[in-house]
């Protein structure tokens, strides 16, 4: 069984999020084995005219490199590590937290828990004030 349409299920999660303005932050994390890839962090960011884009942080064991991109170009960046090396995404929301996890058979679950965020991404509180 593929773990894809559950790992589908969790990006709409993602964008609901960032809709309701409740989106705090995303992280890949937990790799398989010694990976040079440690972290993966999302964190949107405001371009000039207010457009909304994500930059998307991936942190090496020597190096961190930064590339930014739309919600939609994001889902296609991420995916492809899901599974190699990555078996967890975690979404924090003011609402709640939201974890998409691999398990050793590679069958993906999403388990909700407490928020760990009171406020939103200080770029989604902007995002607010000025009705974007």
């Amino acid at each position: 069984m593929s773990f894809q349409p559950v790992f589908a299920q969790f990006w709409k999660k993602v964008k609901e999020s960032i809709e309701n303005k409740t989106y705090a932050k995303l992280t890949l994390a937990k790799t398989i084995g010694d990976t040079e890839l440690k972290n993966i962090y999302v964190r949107p960011v405001l371009l000039e005219n207010d457009v909304l884009s994500f930059s998307i942080i991936a942190r090496y064991k020597t190096e961190e490199i930064e590339s930014f991109h739309s919600l939609e170009e994001a889902f296609f960046v991420l995916a492809p590590y899901m599974n190699n090396p990555f078996l967890t995404a975690l979404l924090f929301t003011t609402e709640n937290d939201i974890i998409f996890k691999l398990n050793k058979k590679r069958v993906g679950t999403i388990i909700e828990q407490a928020p760990t965020f009171k406020n939103a991404s200080d770029v989604i509180l902007e995002m607010k004030e000025k009705g974007i």
